[in-house]
């Protein structure tokens, strides 16, 4: 059986999604993002995952993660800590972010399913060039798919973790060098769907659209946000995250 993880942070005001500021005052994107991640966990709620995880920054979980184990991030960069909740699991599990409301259990149905022969590992691009999803096979020693080899981790004793510490985040090509890393590691990764990562205001109108009944659309649309031109204002140059699974 597969866990399922959502890896987030409380949606406070000043410490999630900053960058829809100032198309959007600060308390409204705490409010959008909570919405995210309220979509994220319905999603997560409608997969048959063996275990469903909220591994969480913050005091006050949300009431949507009721279902929910919690597992405390540990302390350090995004890298460590993505590192350390595989880690700390022994069964295939599934990391997902909370900046893709737009998922949905068919788009994770094939992480799901039987993995086929020739699968290690699967990720998720993100469109800014970060990744919004990372499933793992179990650890040699640990959980199994069937009585095969089959959806176990094959990199000799090291921890899970390894194949994600050190890589660098929030950079445009952190996907591929993720994917470099796993590839490197002698994993045979398949890929899921190509995923906007909300980061921008840009973003957010864009997500909303494919999603237009969820509650991060709604939501949106309450605030009405501004011009045209704040919708689209991204910055020159302006870095985007390269990392939708940061909390």
């Amino acid at each position: 059986m597969t866990a399922l993880v959502v890896i987030a942070k409380e949606c406070l005001p000043g410490r999630v999604k900053t960058r829809l500021h100032p198309a959007l005052s600060f308390e409204q994107a705490a409010e959008l993002a909570a919405a995210s991640l309220d979509d994220t966990l319905t999603a997560a709620l409608a997969v048959p995952a063996s275990r469903r995880i909220l591994a969480f920054d913050g005091v006050t979980p949300p009431r949507a993660a009721a279902e929910f184990e919690i597992l405390p991030q540990v302390a350090g960069g995004l890298d460590e800590r993505l590192a350390a909740i595989f880690d700390e699991l022994d069964e295939p599990t599934v990391l997902i972010g909370m900046d893709t409301p737009q998922v949905t259990a068919d788009l994770l149905a094939p992480v799901f399913a039987d993995w086929p022969d020739d699968t290690d590992a699967w990720l998720g691009l993100a469109d800014d060039g970060g990744f919004w999803a990372l499933a793992l096979a179990a650890p040699r020693g640990g959980a199994r798919r069937g009585s095969s080899s089959r959806g176990s981790f094959r990199r000799g004793d090291s921890r899970r973790g390894d194949l994600i510490r050190g890589v660098p985040m929030s950079m445009d090509d952190t996907g591929a060098r993720q994917l470099d890393r796993l590839q490197e590691a002698g994993l045979r990764v398949r890929h899921l769907p190509v995923l906007t990562d909300v980061d921008t205001i840009a973003d957010a109108h864009s997500v909303a659209a494919t999603v237009p009944d969820g509650r991060f659309a709604r939501t949106l649309a309450a605030m009405a946000p501004g011009t045209a031109a704040d919708r689209t204002m991204t910055g020159p140059g302006a870095p985007r995250a390269g990392m939708a699974v940061r909390a």
